[in-house]
């Protein structure tokens, strides 16, 4: 049974690394050309940039795919928290460029680590801080709908 996660609904019950195998390139190809201008376009008043968007859709890649690869090397991993506006506070200066290339080099060693798990290692269960119990596949599902919820954002605004 597919995990539930916030943004598991995004993925409308199809396949998470079918839908990575999209949703990566597409994310690309929506900004590709654009000027440090069309990065620093807010989506909406008082909310993040374009750029900002694809610095933290990295960011999540890099934080999922560690969680990942320590719950799958660690018995009773348990995975900390991060605060997204922190962490994107930290990375200001990073271009719009350079956060697609960052997301998309993250997401694609993402993507094919999970393609050689089992069965059982998408059930590799660890604890996150907050949330408590759950598995591998819960990230894979969560990382998946993340991307698309993206795209989405991105494409509502002509991307």
């Amino acid at each position: 049974m597919a995990p539930t996660t916030p943004y598991s609904p995004h993925l409308e019950g199809r396949d998470p690394l079918a839908v990575m195998r999209e949703t990566i390139p597409a994310l690309a190809q929506a900004v590709a050309g654009w000027t440090p201008e069309q990065f620093e376009r807010p989506v909406a008043p008082g909310k993040w940039t374009i750029k900002q968007i694809l610095t933290h859709l990295a960011q999540t890649e890099m934080a999922l795919g560690t969680r990942a690869r320590m719950a799958l090397t660690r018995s009773a991993f348990v995975a900390q928290s991060f605060d997204q506006d922190g962490w994107l506070a930290r990375e200001h200066t990073m271009s719009g460029p350079d956060a697609v290339q960052a997301f998309v080099l993250l997401a694609t060693m993402n993507l094919n680590l999970y393609a050689t798990l089992s069965d059982a290692d998408r059930e590799t269960p660890f604890t996150h801080d907050e949330y408590g119990p759950m598995t591998v596949d819960w990230i894979i599902y969560q990382e998946a709908g993340h991307q698309v919820h993206h795209l989405k954002q991105l494409r509502a605004l002509g991307a």
